[in-house]
């Protein structure tokens, strides 16, 4: 039983679906189940009647949540109560035609002039993707506001009517709420595309700060999903996600002209201004994360804001451990420097691994003979480096705070 996100059905002696769950590990998950800390009555007469069960992975918890939407409202399973007692399932609504849409959790399509989403297997489902959609995207939620700042406008969540005194506040928040339609439709990187379009303008214009509110929608976005696949894909084929990760790194293979990729490691360093610099090491095996085999260093060698040689050192120490087994691409976040340090470091230890970067703005992929391979934000191969690249930033950043709350504390 894999311990990843995805979905798993519950079925009897006839082939009937008892139950159908989600989880973020699905060994946890299920496993939980037969323990002998269940209770409630319920609970184990469902477990009495299990003959066998099926799991289907996914690349997300966000991919999770509408494949159970899907399989619940098909196979209607009898332990599913709080979906099958009568009540209507949750939808979004969105009051379209108003001057200033609002976004709202609604139990039955009864207006016509709105736009509906779901519907979605539970409130506090629809409520976590409406969570998730509001910090990139900011929108009412209620359909006569009051005519005053609300909390959510402090937490930079609601444009309150008090704000629509700008034209220019106008104009963003009709655009937020387009590109809300057009993500929930399914159009996510025809958003994406647009937004960076809105960035380049902004930075043309030299408005910098403008441009990175646009950049950290954008980040928001690659951070919250991954591609999306219908829920019938899965359920046609259970080995989709595997099917998924093969592919990827078949892409990759044949970009990088590299023979059989199966481990990756990739590099970051976290800083700031030089003082507690940390350095991490994530390790992918067949495209999927492998965290037993994560490192992280403390910079210990290098002085000073360096990142090129912070990169260095971290690569020469994790070289010398040949009980850790090297991998088949290496990949560096950063551009032509870091890659030129990472070279260095394999160089002195008398190795070669195929080096790549990835530059953070452009997401270009930079090979170790600095050859800039631009490819489109739909392919496979990007999906994965900038996968993993943003693994090994987010477990460098964790250790990074952890060492500078240490010493704030100390």
């Amino acid at each position: 039983m894999p311990r990843e996100p995805g979905i798993y059905f519950f079925i009897d002696e006839k082939g009937d679906v008892l139950y159908v769950g989600k989880a973020k590990n699905l060994k946890s998950r299920v496993s939980s189940y037969f323990s002998k800390q269940v209770t409630g009555e319920k609970t184990k007469l469902l477990v009495k009647k299990i003959e066998k069960i099926k799991i289907v992975k996914v690349a997300s918890e966000f991919e999770s949540l509408l494949l159970e939407a899907n399989l619940i409202k098909k196979y209607s399973p009898f332990y599913n109560v709080r979906l099958t007692d009568g009540k209507a399932y949750p939808l979004i609504r969105i009051t379209i035609k108003d001057a200033f849409p609002k976004v709202l959790i609604v139990r039955r399509e009864d207006d016509k002039n709105s736009l509906y989403f779901g519907p979605f297997p539970s409130g506090s489902t629809i409520k976590m993707v409406l969570k998730l959609m509001r910090r990139i995207f900011p929108f009412q939620s209620v359909l006569n506001h009051p005519k005053r700042v609300c909390l959510f406008n402090h937490l930079g969540l609601c444009p309150c009517p008090p704000i629509f005194s700008s034209s220019e506040d106008k104009k963003v928040y009709r655009k937020n709420i387009r590109n809300l339609v057009q993500f929930l439709k399914g159009g996510k990187e025809d958003v994406i595309k647009n937004l960076e379009i809105e960035r380049d303008k902004f930075s043309k214009k030299e408005e910098f700060e403008k441009a990175k509110a646009v950049q950290k929608q954008i980040d928001a976005i690659i951070y919250i999903t991954s591609p999306i696949h219908k829920p019938l894909e899965y359920e046609l084929n259970p080995n989709l996600s595997e099917d998924l990760r093969f592919k990827e790194l078949q892409d990759l293979s044949l970009h990088l002209k590299i023979g059989n990729i199966q481990k990756i490691e990739c590099f970051d360093i976290s800083n700031t201004s030089g003082t507690n610099a940390t350095g991490s090491m994530v390790v992918f095996n067949n495209g999927e994360k492998d965290t037993s085999n994560y490192r992280r260093f403390k910079i210990r060698l290098t002085i000073g804001p360096n990142d090129f040689a912070m990169m260095e050192e971290v690569i020469r120490r994790r070289l010398k451990h040949a009980e850790w087994p090297y991998p088949d691409l290496l990949i560096v976040d950063g551009g032509k420097g870091q890659i030129a340090a990472a070279l260095k470091a394999i160089k002195s230890a008398n190795f070669t691994i195929p080096v790549v970067g990835l530059a953070k703005r452009e997401e270009i992929i930079i090979t170790q003979d600095f050859r800039e391979i631009r490819l489109p934000k739909d392919s496979k191969a990007l999906h994965l480096v900038m996968r993993i690249r943003d693994e090994a930033h987010r477990f460098a950043i964790t250790y990074h705070k952890k060492l500078r709350s240490k010493l704030t504390f100390s």
